[in-house]
């Protein structure tokens, strides 16, 4: 099998899990010579970012068409070798790779009738519990807390909820309100499930005012508080876990292994996430959960895009002992329930290994047309 033709896609969607905000993504569909279907994607967040990457993604097709997909490793540094010049910490040049990479190993797996879970090497867990990933938007706490307990009611196993989101909700701005909307929270879903916060790129606190807060949560059993302090502040980090007993959470903002193990040698985190539509694909993830494994942390998917970061995500948790669980949007939207014929979910709070060759995901094109950001932007 070769790689006959590289094609970029810029998408655009409304995300009710983000109080109906249009989010983008770039695509990447690798055909063969045979006509058989390789999907990847990027998680571009922005529609300049979409279009930049799209651009670079085409940049980069001569170093895949014509390549044998079973020998994504080879191409993956090739890749890699070209991003030098434009891309050496990351940007744009990582989100290409990632779409590409995810896409080479969906194609892989196709070519040799596996999985990716397969060819990573088989699953270390028979099941990862699955917790709710979501925002919070409403102003009554109440009933946010009525919300969590409803999606709580199918079996999910915890929630992580976004503060400094979209809508009404004020969360992360007021130390009373954060700390009684952790309270009504704890005091909704019981103290067996899970609760995380996670904290949006808006919310600036210092130093003092992220130890003062995490504090006062830790009263009420929050699992890990995820980027308290934003994606960089080593002393800041350090002073916070010295004083606080709740795991801190962070690294989902990088691109690279370098980066990731900037990271862990600080020695101030817990949790690291990672979302293989930016941090180069199925490789860049599998490199980056090896290395938490080494350094006895736990890793954690972000994989809050469409069913082709899900179906990546899954492959590459369930062949790591770092990753402990996975992280579900409790709203149906397009990118997940509309994108492929089976959607991705849990059963009784259990998510189970992937099967079926590649990524064992059937992409239906229409929804793609629908979606391409050219169409929803006009």
């Amino acid at each position: 099998m070769k790689v006959a033709r590289v094609e970029a896609i810029p998408v655009s969607y409304p995300e009710p899990n983000d109080f109906n905000a249009i989010r983008h993504l770039c695509l990447v569909k690798l055909i063969a010579e045979d006509g058989t279907v390789g999907w990847g994607e990027s998680v571009t967040m922005w529609p300049e970012s979409s279009f930049a990457t799209a651009s670079i993604i085409e940049g980069m097709a001569d170093l895949v068409i014509g390549k044998n997909p079973v020998h994504n490793d080879v191409i993956f540094r090739a890749l890699k070798d070209r991003a030098w010049w434009y891309g050496y910490e990351g940007g744009i040049a990582s989100f290409a790779i990632a779409a590409l990479d995810i896409a080479l190993w969906d194609l892989k797996g196709k070519a040799l009738g596996a999985s990716v879970l397969d060819l990573l090497g088989g699953p270390v867990h028979e099941r990862l519990p699955a917790i709710a990933s979501s925002h919070a938007h409403y102003e009554s706490i109440p009933e946010m807390a009525e919300e969590a307990v409803d999606w709580l009611s199918t079996g999910l196993q915890g929630m992580k909820v976004g503060f400094g989101k979209r809508g009404k909700a004020r969360l992360g701005f007021e130390h009373d309100r954060d700390v009684e909307y952790v309270r009504q929270m704890r005091e909704a879903i019981g103290p067996d499930r899970s609760l995380m916060i996670d904290l949006g790129w808006v919310i600036k606190w210092d130093v003092m005012t992220a130890i003062k807060r995490t504090q006062a949560f830790d009263e009420y059993d929050v699992d890990w508080i995820e980027e308290p302090l934003g994606d960089w502040d080593p002393e800041g980090y350090a002073n916070l876990r010295s004083k606080t007993k709740t795991l801190i959470a962070y690294g989902e903002k990088e691109w690279t292994i370098r980066g990731f193990e900037r990271v862990l040698a600080t020695g101030t985190v817990d949790v690291v996430g990672c979302d293989p539509g930016r941090a180069e694909g199925i490789t860049g993830f599998k490199k980056m959960a090896e290395r938490v494994e080494q350094c006895r942390r736990q890793a954690n998917a972000h994989a809050w895009s469409s069913a082709i970061v899900t179906a990546a995500s899954l492959a590459v948790s369930f062949s790591s002992s770092a990753c402990k669980l996975f992280e579900f949007k409790p709203l149906e939207n397009p990118m997940q329930h509309e994108l492929v014929a089976e959607p991705f979910d849990h059963e009784a709070g259990w998510v189970y290994p992937p099967s079926g060759p590649g990524l064992g995901i059937e992409v239906d094109e229409r929804v793609v047309d629908r979606y391409r950001t050219e169409r929803v932007l006009g």
